[in-house]
């Protein structure tokens, strides 16, 4: 069977990879973006209740970025195992370009990371607020270099070829600012705050939720209250305000795949013929044997607006190209859908806590809370919905119309890649499975009022790796 191939099972592999690894920076991103804010408000106001919530939530972003590091590393390896010709090929641009992130972004992050953590008392507030925006900068500086790579193989600028048939670069400026740069790069960063608004937003409604059912009328228990209500009002007001920008920006990134890459616009709205006037499909099933279209939901001519904003414009067919340089329709096109529908969901989950919190009900509406709760993991899932289609929609290009998927892989055997591959899926599953696990148990407790005077040994007792008696002098309590 062909798909059990060595150049398959080295596609399935990476795409394996990297789905896992995507999770976490879309996560960690927008995290330490959060963590600053809460810094930032607490060294601002003097709100214990901000400083709760960082403590409550700098634990969850050290696990996630420890386990964004470790699941990227792979991928650096199999580009010299599974597709050796393309880093021989393209290794002269994209190689110092990893370069970069790794000595600017990387070693940003990891040298605040420690201070952001645990050095609160050492440092002072003022230095620590200093460190986690760094460790913020980091995060998004690493975002900037990894999509300039990908976004050069998407729409390569600024190269040439050297003797042996390398690409090599002639402008970095163009290498770097590839036409797509701007519009991936905001895309993808305003998916990951929408991805940890709907996360936050969740964990406080589950608390929400939880609070309503058993109320604690202590002091202590009014405190976890306001911490959550801050948590749950926060991400509502950054679903709020992100997600009709990121509709804005997903036009104009459409618009630019538009300009760049016809044949991706051609799956992704479905179209095997050229028309003007195109209409919108909202649904359909592709048949790519038959190249055509079935079953067609469709709105008229709002395809022609929303990708040329006018009433005439004319989309691309998939037929305009042969068959070997199309990409897969159907998994373009059901995936951009999936993006697309989720992210509707967000505005209109956003616009209904606008609407509550106008009138002082959004602490009090349960089906709101339960509905915040059950968006929890649709950031993920839109990410990786838009990550498919960028990657997918590619194909059979590593680099867009100038290096194939097929000329890049390296000559090795089936077995060698699908041994590996099982290795990956069992060993990904077990680590960051238990990780998940851990980070979902920490979420199932509230921020407890403690946490604003932690010392810095916090975490570590937090995590209950500590002595009872040690436990007993630190807090005052009695085994």
């Amino acid at each position: 069977m062909e798909w059990f191939d060595a150049h398959n099972l080295a596609r399935l592999q990476f795409a394996f990879t990297v789905s896992f690894h995507i999770i976490f920076p879309s996560f960690s991103i927008g995290l330490a973006s959060f963590l600053a804010v809460l810094n930032g408000l607490h060294l601002w106001t003097g709100k214990s209740v901000y400083l709760t919530l960082f403590n409550y939530w700098k634990k969850i972003f050290a696990i996630a970025f420890g386990m964004g590091v470790v699941s990227g590393i792979v991928m650096s390896y199999e580009f010299g195992t599974n597709w050796s010709v393309f880093a021989d090929k393209v290794g002269p641009v994209i190689g110092p370009l990893m370069g970069y992130e790794v000595m600017s972004a990387f070693f940003l992050e990891a040298g605040f990371l420690g201070v952001m953590l645990f050095g609160r008392e050492r440092v002072g507030p003022k230095l620590h607020f200093f460190a986690t925006l760094m460790v913020a900068a980091g995060t998004a500086m690493s975002a900037f270099w990894i999509l300039s790579v990908n976004s050069w193989m998407q729409t390569p600028a600024g190269f040439g070829y050297n003797d042996v048939g390398q690409f090599i670069v002639k402008d970095w400026l163009e290498v770097i600012f590839n036409p797509s740069l701007p519009y991936r790069l905001v895309h993808m960063v305003l998916a990951a705050y929408l991805t940890t608004a709907f996360v936050v937003g969740s964990v406080g409604a589950y608390h929400l939720l939880k609070q309503k059912l058993s109320a604690s009328p202590d002091a202590q228990g009014k405190l976890s209250a306001e911490a959550v209500r801050t948590m749950f009002s926060m991400a509502m007001w950054m679903a709020a305000i992100v997600a009709p920008i990121q509709l804005l920006a997903g036009d104009q990134h459409g618009l630019n795949t538009f300009q760049y890459q016809p044949r991706k616009i051609a799956a992704i709205e479905g179209h095997y013929e050229t028309v003007s006037r195109a209409p919108l499909i909202l649904f359909g099933i592709p048949d790519s044997k038959e190249q055509k279209m079935n079953y067609v939901v469709e709105i008229p001519v709002l395809g022609s607006l929303i990708l040329t904003h006018t009433l005439d414009g004319t989309i691309q067919g998939m037929k305009e190209w042969p068959v070997a340089e199309q990409p897969p329709m159907g998994i373009v096109f059901f995936a951009f859908r999936g993006m697309v529908g989720i992210g509707m969901l967000m505005l209109c989950l956003g616009l209904w806590s606008l609407w509550l919190r106008f009138k002082g009900k959004l602490f009090e509406t349960p089906l709101m809370h339960r509905a915040a709760l059950f968006m929890g993991p649709s950031g993920f899932v839109a990410v990786l919905c838009g990550w498919v289609v960028t990657e997918v929609g590619r194909q059979p290009y590593t680099v867009y119309n100038l290096l194939t998927t097929a000329q890049s892989a390296s000559p090795i055997d089936a077995a060698a890649v699908g041994g590996s591959l099982l290795a990956f899926i069992v060993v990904y599953f077990t680590l960051f499975g238990t990780g998940v696990f851990y980070i979902l148990r920490l979420m199932s407790h509230p921020p407890s009022p403690d946490q604003a005077g932690l010392s810095r040994d916090a975490p570590v007792r937090a995590a209950g790796f500590v002595p009872p008696a040690l436990h007993d002098e630190q807090t005052g309590k009695q085994p």
